[in-house]
């Protein structure tokens, strides 16, 4: 089903009730697009000792292994799915993705991780160790340190067996099911 008007200041409220009814249907399935665009990072290795996928995979079981909830395990399975489309700022887009399913704090940890990951290469490439210093008021910043130490850091161990993405998939549907912030909640909330 579509419309047919040529420019939005042409468009009528039957015209949206059409739009939203077929934007609800297809934000429906974001979590599955998520997960088809995860299979992009698998062999691409970039010149890590796992490809991204695996890394990203790995970050996630440690999360889980160490009993973090549901939303975290999933920000850790999904912190770097920027790598493809954001090389200059992979980060950025992976929060920007999760942003309206997840807490403020977990959007901070994913949006902010890469410059804490920094601290443990930036010093080989010239670059500033302690750049995360700079958030260090940020209340988010001790949950952000936590998350490279403990989860982000780790996970290049290509000793470990392969995960399969298809165990979290569930976590990813459920996290994503529907957003708790984004500026047309209320209009997709009214059609759902």
């Amino acid at each position: 089903m579509k419309t047919h008007f040529k420019a939005i200041d042409e468009s009528t409220e039957e015209d949206w009730k059409t739009i939203v009814g077929e934007q609800v249907k297809f934000m429906a399935v974001l979590p599955d697009r998520i997960l088809q665009h995860m299979q992009l990072l698998s062999g691409d290795y970039g010149g890590f000792p796992i490809d991204r996928l695996q890394h990203c995979l790995q970050t996630a079981e440690l999360a889980a292994e160490a009993g973090e909830n549901d939303e975290f395990v999933v920000c850790a399975l999904l912190h770097d799915m920027g790598d493809t489309l954001g090389s200059y700022n992979h980060a950025d887009v992976g929060a920007a993705i999760l942003q309206p399913f997840v807490s403020e704090a977990n959007h901070w940890m994913v949006k902010h991780h890469a410059i804490f990951q920094g601290y443990n290469f930036f010093h080989h490439l010239g670059m500033d160790r302690n750049m995360h210093e700079k958030f260090i008021d940020s209340e988010h910043y001790e949950h952000t340190k936590r998350f490279v130490a403990k989860y982000d850091n780790p996970a290049f161990d290509a000793s470990k067996p392969k995960l399969d993405l298809e165990i979290f998939a569930p976590l990813v549907k459920s996290v994503m099911a529907k957003p708790r912030q984004s500026l047309y909640k209320s209009a997709i909330d009214q059609q759902q």
